[in-house]
């Protein structure tokens, strides 16, 4: 680990003018959501997994806790489960159908 790279970036990005900290989240929050095709079926993913956002918007939405996401799925991070919860917030009628596609194949047991 490069604590000393970390450090540098956390002093670049708390320097940064308001509106290009804005620019920053937005253009970070893009890429740690991505959809490739051929990976997961071309579904919105988390970074360079193929963990799907509607996969954690849905365990979620059935009672799932950030501490279990984390346990469940022990490469991501809670950055990560924010920047799905935002995906989703910005994509919700995507990811509701991908949850709606998933329950209706999985005979209502999503």
């Amino acid at each position: 680990m490069n604590t000393k790279l970390v450090e540098s970036l956390v002093e670049a990005v708390q320097s940064l003018p308001p509106e290009d900290y804005a620019l920053f989240q937005t253009t970070l929050g893009d890429r740690m959501v991505r959809q490739t095709p051929g990976v997961a079926g071309g579904l919105a993913c988390i970074r360079h997994t193929r963990i799907a956002v509607w996969t954690l918007i849905s365990l979620q939405k059935q009672g799932a806790d950030d501490a279990e996401l984390l346990h469940n799925f022990p490469g991501l991070t809670p950055l990560d489960l924010v920047a799905a919860r935002a995906y989703y917030a910005a994509h919700p009628d995507e990811i509701d159908q991908e949850i709606a596609d998933y329950t209706d194949e999985d005979g209502g047991h999503g």
